[in-house]
């Protein structure tokens, strides 16, 4: 074994004892499946060590780090990509906006992952209702998140339900277009 390469070797375990831990935990928190991280994870220090650290050194090596885990836990939602984002029809032809994200929203399970997960849906989604028309906000809040009927609000506001549905209409595709990739990414497992 030649010294440059015993040199990089050690080099490579050196990364790997730095940055593991710190690695795995942000794999986790983006990734559904424990196998899947660990693939991820196992994927990232394959990557490094391909590269010959000796003729090109990473300059920044937690940032070439993260970024190859970024690109890791993307390709891997591409590849289980759903095909369509469900939404259920009522019978007052409105969509219910992203069933299964709104159930694990409202579901009582405490679990460490269940509880991130909420969090996370609940700060995306402030942010993306934050982006609306007050009116359409409005809208939406009250019919989704506080369950009043069309009809209640309407006598509330004074607002015509055919109004109320068209612009919780355009909120919800707001909402679906800009939660695209955080609903991928949560359950394109």
């Amino acid at each position: 074994m030649t010294k440059d390469l015993a040199k990089e070797q050690q080099s490579v375990t050196d990364i790997f004892n730095k940055y593991r831990s710190q690695l795995k935990n942000y794999i986790t928190k983006r990734v559904l499946s424990k196998e899947d991280s660990e693939d991820i994870l196992q994927n990232v220090f394959y990557q490094l060590s391909k590269v010959d650290l000796i003729e090109k050194p990473i300059e920044q090596v937690s940032a070439w780090l993260y970024s190859v885990a970024n690109n890791q836990i993307i390709d891997r939602s591409r590849k289980h990509r759903e095909v369509e984002m469900p939404y259920v029809t009522t019978q007052d032809g409105e969509d219910i906006f992203l069933e299964e994200v709104s159930s694990l929203m409202l579901d009582k399970d405490s679990s460490p992952e269940t509880e991130y997960l909420r969090t996370l849906i609940w700060d995306e989604l402030e942010v993306a209702l934050s982006e609306l028309p007050e009116e359409q906000r409005e809208v939406f809040e009250l019919n989704e998140l506080e369950g009043f009927s069309f009809k209640e609000i309407a006598e509330a506001t004074g607002i015509t339900v055919n109004t109320l549905i068209s612009r919780k209409r355009y909120a919800v595709l707001h909402l679906r277009e800009r939660l695209q990739s955080l609903y991928e990414e949560l359950l394109g497992d």
